[in-house]
Order: structure tokens, then sequence, then C-alpha cells
């Protein structure tokens, strides 16, 4: 049996990591997938996997279930209020069905 869920999508500046990182953790979600990433945007084109000599050129993609959408949408907004004015950065929410997860599930699954 699935249990319903939303999946907060963030992706922004690889230099962010870590700030975004902490606001993720005092939501009170149970965890989160990060990945390198790159594409062409607004702010023009940023690849992934090419050697830099800053590491700092890259993008990220932060995957992150909630059980909610008003959880999803606290987390969006505050990372959008201090970053995305002065960063690179989009968020957007889509729905999900979590099969197999113990800590987002409960000791009986999903």
């Amino acid at each position: 049996m699935a249990k319903s869920a939303k999946k907060l999508v963030i992706i922004t500046e690889k230099i962010l990591l870590k700030k975004v990182a902490n606001i993720i953790d005092e939501s009170g979600v149970t965890g989160y997938t990060v990945v390198e990433t790159g594409g062409k945007g607004s702010r023009n084109v940023r690849s992934s996997g090419q050697p830099n000599v800053s590491d700092t050129q890259a993008n990220i993609k932060f995957e992150v279930l909630t059980e909610n959408r008003d959880m999803a949408e606290n987390i969006a907004d505050q990372i959008a209020m201090k970053f995305f004015n002065d960063y690179a950065g989009i968020a957007y929410i889509c729905d999900a069905e979590v099969l197999y997860a113990h800590t987002f599930c409960g000791p009986d699954g999903c």
C-alpha cells in the first residue's frame, strides 16, 4: 500500500548546499536527496560533471518528500525568500506515492 506524499524539488547553486540543507533539516522532514545537476535557465547555462576551477559553479537538485503540501511550501518559501533574489533557483512541488520507506511510512510500512 502506497502512502501519499508531496515531493519538493529545489534546484539552485551549489554554493548554497549547506544553507538549504539546514533549512530542510530544521523543517522536521526525515531526509532528502541531493544530486549535482546542470541545465539552462534565465541565468544562462550551467553544466555538471565538467572540471572547473571552482566547485561553486555547479548547480544542485534537492528532492524532499514531505507528508503534506503545507510543509513543502513552508520549506520552499523560506529558501526562496532567503536566496532566490541573489542566486539562481527554482522550486516546485509534485504529487508522490511512497512505496517502501520505513522512516517515512512508519514501522508498519506504507
